[in-house]
């Protein structure tokens, strides 16, 4: 029996949390705090720009391992961008291999060009297991 096919819009998170590139390293940690999140998508600042992403990852060796301040570092400065981004009708098997060959654990969602979601490993190999597992 075939596995059935998973997309990523089936396992991604919709709740999007943003900040400001320019906003201090600080601010995004005690927004990462606030929130009860790891990572925070950076704003575009025009049409035409891509998207950024930060992570608790990219603050930690980019940041607090190297001794730079987190109240005078700029999000800008330590963020990803532009950030991997995944289709929401992409297959969850090939984002997990597009994801794994880059070494990276989460990627923006877009559905015909606008951002949707954000999608992680950990969305994907559970939300993937969830669906091919049979259930009792």
């Amino acid at each position: 029996m075939a596995d059935p096919v998973v997309k990523v819009a089936d396992v991604m998170q919709t709740a999007l949390h943003t900040v400001d590139g320019l906003s201090s390293v600080q601010d995004a940690i005690g927004e990462m705090s606030r929130l009860g999140v790891s990572s925070l998508v950076i704003e575009r600042r025009q049409p035409g720009d891509e998207y950024g992403v930060v992570t608790m990852r990219d603050i930690a060796s980019r940041v607090v391992a190297v001794s730079r301040s987190v109240a005078r570092t700029s999000v800008y400065e330590v963020m990803t961008k532009p950030a991997l981004t995944v289709t929401a009708e992409m297959n969850v098997k090939y984002a997990l291999r597009l994801l794994a060959r880059y070494g990276i654990s989460r990627a923006l969602v877009t559905r015909d060009g606008e951002l949707v979601g954000l999608v992680t490993l950990r969305d994907m190999v559970v939300g993937y297991a969830g669906k091919t597992e049979p259930q009792d």
